[in-house]
C-alpha cells in the first residue's frame, strides 16, 4: 500500500468531513418475527454469531438498515431459539403487531471484534476486487449466502462475476487499501 492512497474511511469522507451515507449506522442481530403473549413481548429471530450480547443489551435500534430508533429494554430472556424482549412503550399484543418484521440493530460500534480473516458484510461491500496478476475486476455489490460458502458478487469491467468466499479464491483482503485481491480458477471467468 502506497502512503498516498487514502484509507477506505478516507474515501467514504464528504468535503464536510462527515461519512458517507452508505455507511452504515447499525448492525443487524436480530428479526422481530411475531408478538408473544398479550403483554407487549414480542419474539426475535437471532441473527447474530453472539447470541449471549441479548442478555446485557439495554438499548436496541429497531428499524431498517439506514434508520432504527431507539428503544429500552425492559425484560429479556430466552425462549426455545428465539429472545423474547419487552420493550417500553410496547404494552399489549396490537402494539408488539406492529412491531412485526424490524430489524433489532445496535450502532455499528458495539459490534463485536471479529476473527481475523473475518469480516463483516458492510466491511466487504464496495471493496474493489483485483487478481493476483493485477487486473481490476470491479467492485463487490453484493454476497450471496448458500449452504457451501458465501459467494461476492462483483461487478466491472467483465459484467457480473461471482466469486466463492473460498481459501483457494480469496488471496487476501486489505480494508486499509479498500481491496480484495484474488486467485481466479480455471472456469470462474
Amino acid at each position: 500500500m502506497q502512503p498516498s492512497q487514502p484509507s477506505v474511511e478516507e474515501r467514504r469522507r464528504g468535503s464536510d468531513g462527515t461519512v458517507d451515507s452508505s455507511e452504515p449506522r447499525f448492525i443487524a442481530i436480530g428479526r422481530i418475527i411475531r408478538p408473544h403473549g398479550v403483554r407487549g413481548e414480542v419474539s426475535v429471530e437471532v441473527l447474530t454469531d453472539f447470541p449471549e450480547r441479548f442478555d446485557t443489551l439495554e438499548v436496541v435500534h429497531l428499524g431498517e438498515a439506514m434508520h432504527a430508533e431507539p428503544w429500552q429494554i425492559t425484560a429479556s430472556r430466552w425462549h426455545k431459539d428465539h429472545v423474547l424482549l419487552t420493550l417500553q412503550g410496547c404494552e399489549d399484543r396490537t402494539s408488539a403487531q406492529r412491531l412485526r418484521g424490524l430489524l433489532v440493530q445496535i450502532p455499528i460500534e458495539e459490534a463485536m471484534g471479529l476473527p481475523e480473516d473475518e469480516y463483516y458484510p458492510h466491511q466487504l461491500i464496495g471493496l474493489d476486487v483485483v487478481t493476483v496478476e493485477g487486473e481490476e475486476l470491479g467492485r463487490i455489490s453484493e454476497i450471496l449466502y448458500t449452504n457451501a460458502n458465501d459467494v461476492y458478487v462483483v461487478i466491472g469491467p467483465r459484467g457480473q462475476i461471482l466469486l466463492p468466499a473460498i481459501a483457494e479464491v480469496i488471496e487476501c483482503v486489505d480494508l486499509d487499501a479498500g481491496q480484495m485481491r484474488v486467485r481466479l480458477m480455471e472456469g470462474l471467468v
